[in-house]
């Protein structure tokens, strides 16, 4: 199944970090989180990928001519240092289409911009590429395939360290307060699957997740999988060093292929 790849955005919450690379490319241990977003779905057999490019689309094109297959795979040095020998390979047998998406574009119009490449297709997978998970994606798109809707997400559990308050509509009198976590409310963690018929739903200049996903929900076509496991994204440095604390404790929930998640 093929896997649309959202990585136009400037990503002006990384933007310090990220003002000479784009935001798919800052890394989490060795790799770019795109790398990490990329291997998760090529774990479940998913390797055909759209990447739909905006800022420094250049960057992400040089990456990916310039993949050093060495840095995250065990190999054999002999001669000198004039062979090398591969013992496994990360990106060997994908396939990766690069389309530029307009700088500006938002979601719904890099979609849009690509459907050309998938409007054929039963369905297909899309995502942001600032988040990772350990969400049994086989079932998320099982369930999918069974309900016969348009669209699909994962609904996660907000991780950010803010409190929700409740208050008397009169007098601003305050009934509760929770942490995030605990308030019982549930966000668009990404992991889309669509049928092609999505881009019926979706008009010029459309953010995906407002009208496009509101005309769906309207006709009772958007389904959300609500997941209670690991996700976390990556918005901020704070999100960044947390990620990375996990990967190089060899804790990293989303690295299903290296038997260290789940």
């Amino acid at each position: 199944m093929k896997v649309v790849l959202f990585c136009g955005g400037m990503g002006m919450r990384m933007r310090d970090y990220s003002e000479d690379i784009p935001k798919p490319l800052v890394p989490v241990g060795y790799r770019p989180i795109l790398w990490h977003v990329m291997k998760y779905y090529a774990h479940f057999g998913h390797k055909e990928f759209i990447l739909c490019l905006g800022y420094k689309a250049d960057v992400i094109k040089k990456y990916f001519l310039n993949y050093d297959e060495c840095l995250s795979n065990d190999f054999v040095l002999t001669k000198g240092g004039d062979r090398l020998d591969l013992l496994t390979s990360d990106i060997q047998d994908w396939k990766i289409t690069f389309v530029d998406t307009g700088l500006h574009s938002n979601i719904g119009m890099r979609l849009k911009a690509v459907q050309s490449y998938v409007q054929d297709d039963e369905m297909f997978l899309a995502n942001y590429t600032d988040g990772v998970t350990d969400l049994p994606l086989n079932a998320h798109i099982d369930r999918f395939r069974e309900s016969g809707k348009v669209g699909a997400f994962a609904a996660v559990a907000p991780i950010q360290s803010f409190h929700v308050v409740a208050m008397e509509e009169d007098d601003a009198t305050v009934k509760s307060i929770n942490h995030l976590t605990r308030s019982g409310l549930w966000i668009n963690g990404g992991y889309f699957v669509f049928r092609p018929e999505i881009f019926d739903y979706i008009e010029e200049g459309d953010e995906l997740v407002e009208a496009p996903f509101q005309r769906l929900i309207e006709r009772k076509q958007l389904l959300a999988h609500r997941y209670e496991g690991f996700w976390a994204n990556m918005d901020t440095f704070k999100d960044k060093r947390m990620l990375e604390e996990l990967f190089f404790q060899g804790k990293a929930p989303w690295q299903l292929w290296s038997g260290h998640g789940g």
